[in-house]
């Protein structure tokens, strides 16, 4: 009888955890492939990049959440077209193969409360939603802080300096 209560109000309990368990480890997943669009969502201030992104998920709320982190990954190692009254920019990390040869680095960086977060913030209020097929697309304006990404990158030895060569 004992053990049946136990096992049943550990089942109560432990069960909402799990379930956020596996909503962070499905977000985690569907962000893992880096599906999104970033495209120029108008001109910010200077060290920054403002920039739209559009995150790809079966539920609207994890798309939204991921959308920092993409437009992060976007700034990094996609850059992005010109267009909204900006230029298109190249990505800060342009060496072919740099992101798998740091693998475990980047795993960190882009993990669950990662530093990546110290270099986005969401602009504006709600996202744009849009229902595709069997999944959303989820589009919201983020702020990019390039600058000190670009030197968190120099610091961890991704990229070199611009002044590396004299």
């Amino acid at each position: 009888m004992k053990k049946t209560i136990f096992f049943l109000l550990a089942a109560v309990f432990c069960l909402p955890m799990s379930a956020e368990t596996a909503k962070e480890k499905k977000a985690n997943k569907d962000t893992q492939a880096f599906r999104y669009e970033i495209e120029c969502a108008g001109n910010a201030q200077p060290g920054s990049y403002l920039v739209t992104v559009w995150s790809y998920s079966k539920k609207a709320s994890v798309a939204e959440n991921q959308c920092r982190k993409n437009a992060v990954h976007g700034v990094l190692f996609k850059g992005f077209s010109g267009g909204n009254g900006c230029i298109a920019q190249r990505a800060i990390v342009n060496i072919p193969g740099a992101e798998d040869a740091n693998k475990v680095y980047f795993d960190t960086f882009f993990g669950e409360g990662g530093e990546f977060m110290k270099y986005a913030s969401i602009v504006g209020g709600t996202a744009e939603v849009v229902k595709v097929g069997k999944e959303y697309k989820v589009g919201q304006v983020v702020n990019v802080r390039k600058d000190e990404l670009r030197k968190a990158m120099e610091s961890a030895g991704i990229i070199k300096s611009f002044n590396a060569g004299f």
